[in-house]
């Protein structure tokens, strides 16, 4: 059994441990907040900017373009978004069992990492991190997604790789967050629902001056939006999952320093009642040897 020093020991260290994840649960819930408010903002406009370049497509017949068809390399790009600090709960390692546990083969991945935790996971597990990115988790902004688009779309149409993925985490609430994985090039055409097709039949998309000039325009804007929106989801998310981590290790730590807490005041109970008994026990002794 442990001595009342060592419990007692224990148990400063664990308050000290709990100080800390209160004050990171806070910081959290601030950033949070924030973070919410801009991801509910920006949501609209990037589901709204996916539906009308995919409606778009779908009613413009067959064209022959490189943005919608896969480049000759078998080599696939995949930009990672995950965070530059731990103590997030799963949220960096759902992102990480996207790649790993994917059907993707090691040797034909290039990893765009944006935050440093997926870029260290994923290169110890032997994937070529083709290009990282830190410092914009922490304040992402439109120009850091489009400067992130330029260089994977330069890699596309240069032919170094064949498609390109995104990774990320959809922020859906305060308490539930999900690791995602969606193709963006070459785009994949979806075909519109029922009714829109029976309303837009004979409708077909025009384009000026002609397809391609207007494709080599939309489709950057249109994987800059998704990386941005992607990037925003990704900051509420992280803030998310930190903040339940540490409201679940505070939690812990309280119930860790009352477990020490009793068994201190047991520790001290026993020590107590040793020492009472040692003192009668050398009482009744003297009383014994002034009897004989």
């Amino acid at each position: 059994m442990a001595s009342m020093r060592d419990i007692k020991r224990r148990k400063s260290s664990i308050q000290s441990t709990q100080q800390i994840t209160k004050a990171m649960k806070l910081v959290s819930t601030v950033k949070l907040q924030k973070a919410k408010n801009r991801a509910e903002q920006t949501d609209p406009y990037f589901n709204y900017m996916y539906k009308t370049v995919s409606s778009m497509l779908a009613r413009s017949g067959n064209i022959n373009h490189p943005y919608l068809t896969a480049g000759d390399s078998k080599k696939k790009a995949v930009v990672v978004i995950t965070s530059n600090r731990g103590l997030a709960g799963g949220y960096n390692s759902n992102i990480v069992k996207l790649i790993t546990g994917g059907d993707f083969n090691k040797e034909d991945l290039d990893i765009y990492a944006v935050g440093g935790k997926g870029a260290e996971a994923l290169e110890r597990r032997g994937y070529h991190i083709a290009d990282l990115e830190t410092e914009m988790m922490e304040a992402p902004t439109y120009p850091d997604a489009a400067s992130l688009c330029s260089r994977v779309l330069d890699a596309f149409t240069n032919g170094e790789v064949g498609e390109i993925y995104l990774a990320y985490t959809h922020f859906k609430n305060t308490v539930s967050q999900e690791a995602k994985l969606i193709k963006l090039l070459p785009v994949e055409i979806e075909p519109d629902s029922e009714e829109n097709q029976a309303a837009d039949s004979n409708i077909l998309m025009n384009y000026e001056p002609n397809e391609e000039e207007a494709l080599d325009m939309i489709i950057p804007k249109y994987v800059t939006s998704l990386f941005y929106g992607a990037l925003v989801e990704a900051v509420a998310s992280e803030n998310g999952a930190r903040m339940q981590a540490m409201d679940s290790a505070t939690s812990n730590a309280e119930e860790m320093i009352s477990d020490l807490s009793l068994k201190y005041n047991r520790a001290r109970q026993g020590s107590i009642t040793q020492e009472l008994t040692e003192i009668i026990a050398g009482a009744n002794a003297i009383v014994d040897i002034r009897r004989k």
